[in-house]
């Protein structure tokens, strides 16, 4: 019995050996090493913030594309979902119609463009793609306005042409469509959310300051 016991233990122990762990490789989107490296300091500096857990940071991003002749043609409204998805490597609901309205034919549940919601790692690499590539590419691209943000530390503005983005084959698509995108922030004020966003790279057009005009007796 005893030497049973030993040749089981011996089984055991090269088992044991044989088996490998597997390695965990850990990845981390640029623009996340970016926020962490340099923009939580370059806020901590300018807001004075005396606990880092107080520095803004990006919360979502959700994007908006409204399909007006959905209703009378599935196939845009599918074609539009394909190029949401590629843009942003996730698939988006189908938005509906909340209410009648006989203007343009449309009534309660009518499907009328579709939209997403990103968070975490791919919505880092969504912006990154979107500061990079996307918005150098807009026709006559000047800079986004500084004035687009809801006094509450979010940021939404849009885009006329989807291909812009380099997900997009040009030869693919049926038509150009624009869309809504509006950047979701934890910052409590405007001017936290505006300098959040320029450490980030965002292409925002610089604030003119009021001069203070004092009169001379």
């Amino acid at each position: 019995m005893a030497s049973e016991k030993k040749t089981i233990s011996k089984k055991n122990v090269k088992t044991s050996k044989k088996t490998v762990k597997p390695k965990v490789v850990s990845y981390v989107p640029n623009l996340r090493k970016h926020y962490l490296d340099n923009v939580t300091p370059a806020l901590i500096k300018r807001f004075n913030y005396i606990n880092p857990l107080e520095v803004p940071k990006l919360a979502t991003i959700s994007i908006n594309m409204g399909v007006g002749d959905a209703k009378v043609n599935p196939k845009a409204l599918e074609s539009a979902v394909e190029e949401l998805t590629l843009i942003s490597g996730q698939k988006p609901i189908i938005t509906l119609s909340r209410k009648d309205i006989s203007n343009f034919k449309i009534r309660r549940g009518f499907p009328v463009g579709c939209k997403v919601t990103i968070r975490g790692y791919r919505m880092y690499e969504f912006l990154e793609r979107l500061i990079t590539v996307a918005l150098p590419r807009t026709r006559d691209f000047r800079g986004l306005s500084f004035k687009s943000f809801d006094k509450r530390g979010n940021y939404n503005f849009g885009v006329t042409e989807q291909i812009i983005f380099m997900e997009i084959n040009y030869d693919k698509i049926d038509s150009v469509r624009g869309m809504d995108i509006n950047i979701t922030t934890t910052a409590k004020t405007d001017d936290e959310a505006y300098w959040l966003l320029k450490e980030f790279g965002f292409p925002l057009r610089e604030r003119t300051i009021k001069e203070e005009v004092v009169e001379v007796e």
